[in-house]
């Protein structure tokens, strides 16, 4: 179920951008973070919206062998250092302070066992004022529920979009979205712009 999740990451950053127009990911030369990226087909798909040769797109994963899948399928981006994979836990991201430009991801939240820790490194690797978008398929997931799957995992979004606004994003909401026939739902957060007193 996990590596479901991590697939569905290419499907739903097509699907937002289709329906809004945009993603957390630009032409222009910024950096951008794909937590839990699966077999690689979200990285993948981030690329094509990724167009300045001088972006980057670090991808985070606990996985060794959704690695070893992602290496084989980015051979040439890794190589040109347009991709860039990051072993390990959302709790503990392998980068600097306030080093990218957005960050998205698609259901992984589920199974982050300390949210507060978990959302408290996604907002520490943010640049002040970007954004991040975290996509779900809410009627997928209770429908796993109903099936006896997941279990132990809250599919709910309310703890997570709490979590989330607790450790200091901002505009924490959720949006119904529909595309080629299908619902699925987007939260929305944003990191803090620089305070008054970092800029005096």
């Amino acid at each position: 179920m996990k590596s479901l999740a991590g697939c569905q990451v290419a499907t739903n950053i097509t699907a937002v951008r289709r329906q809004r127009g945009s993603v957390p990911l630009a032409g222009e030369a910024h950096t951008y973070q794909l937590v839990g990226f699966g077999p690689g087909l979200g990285l993948q798909e981030a690329l094509k919206y990724l167009t300045d040769p001088r972006g980057k797109l670090f991808g985070l994963d606990v996985s060794e062998y959704m690695h070893k899948v992602a290496r084989e399928r980015l051979g040439p981006q890794l190589a040109s250092g347009k991709v860039h994979l990051l072993q390990g836990r959302v709790e503990c991201i392998p980068l600097p302070d306030h080093c990218v430009d957005g960050v998205f991801h698609s259901n992984c939240h589920l199974y982050w066992p300390d949210m507060a820790i978990a959302t408290a490194e996604l907002l520490r690797v943010m640049k002040p004022g970007t954004r991040m978008l975290a996509t779900c398929d809410l009627g997928f997931l209770r429908h796993g529920v109903e099936q006896g799957f997941f279990k132990g995992v809250i599919v709910e979004p309310e703890p997570y979009m709490q979590a989330l606004g607790a450790v200091g994003f901002l505009g924490v909401s959720m949006e119904d979205l529909m595309d080629e026939g299908k619902s699925f739902q987007v939260i929305y957060a944003t990191a803090p712009p620089p305070s008054t007193t970092e800029n005096s």
